[in-house]
């Protein structure tokens, strides 16, 4: 599997990048045609990520967009998705897999500014996430477990087949936003790769929305994650901050995202 980061600055965009999106490819068959090809699934479309997704994939080809959350900053670029899939030169694209929380088309209609009658059946096909409940997207198995936030909230471990060896399995898992609790803990075990929010800093006190960097290394610590990105760090927050922050609980491989950076595993 292949992780590219699009946008990755916390609860807004910012400066250098994008608010949350993160692009996860993985080889297999398609079974319409047989033939192999890349599987492309994006966790999240923050404010300015639908744009800079171009960058690293022709949109017309997303399998799925899955949100962690509805918060605008992980989900406010979907109406941009919809425009491409309903008035694209060539016709309208057909339905993308569109998976959320349960109020899920509610929170499009309220960005879009459209009512109960608009229900974007020619470009989504809603699927409505469930604590522990996996499916697929081509070779990929996803799993969301329930995050500890202000909303409704996932993260995902995701399986599919190693970029090295294609018989393989290897396993990418990215929290979403929420503070540390044991789904986490149980999300993440023995992932090769942990893309975890670290929003907020040792400055923040209140608990129940965001990891710190300390708590996220902890997470990967418990977890016995192979290595860790920190990521959804504030516009205003010093990386480095964060990341002195995480190597008092754990002394793994830890580094911090950007937007444009990939990762293999």
């Amino acid at each position: 599997m292949k992780l590219t980061v699009v946008g990755c600055t916390g609860s807004m965009s910012g400066p250098y990048s994008p608010a949350s999106c993160y692009l996860v490819q993985g080889r297999g068959i398609d079974p319409e045609t047989g033939l192999d090809r890349v599987y492309n699934v994006v966790f999240d479309l923050g404010p300015g990520s639908f744009g800079q997704l171009w960058r690293y994939v022709d949109p017309r080809k997303i399998d799925a967009v899955i949100f962690s959350h509805l918060h605008a900053d992980h989900m406010g670029d979907v109406i941009s998705l919809h425009v491409h899939r309903r008035w694209h030169p060539q016709g309208n694209l057909g339905q993308v897999t569109l998976g959320g929380p349960s109020n899920l088309l509610d929170r499009v209609r309220g960005i879009d500014g459209a009512d109960e009658s608009e229900d974007y059946a020619a470009e989504f096909a809603p699927l409505i996430l469930e604590d522990g409940v996996s499916f697929n997207v081509g070779p990929l198995k996803i799993t969301p477990y329930a995050a500890w936030h202000t909303v409704e909230s996932y993260g995902f471990r995701v399986e599919g087949p190693s970029e090295g060896d294609a018989a393989k399995c290897v396993t990418i898992a990215y929290t979403g936003d929420t503070d540390y609790c044991e789904r986490m803990v149980e999300m993440a075990e023995g992932v090769e790769l942990l893309l975890s929010e670290a929003g907020f800093t040792a400055a923040d006190e209140v608990r129940g929305i965001h990891l710190t960097g300390e708590r996220a290394a902890q997470l990967a610590k418990t977890a016995q994650a192979k290595s860790m990105v920190l990521t959804h760090i504030q516009a205003w927050t010093d990386s480095e901050v964060v990341l002195r922050e995480a190597r008092l609980a754990w002394d793994g491989a830890i580094s911090v995202a950007y937007a444009g950076a990939t990762y293999t595993v």
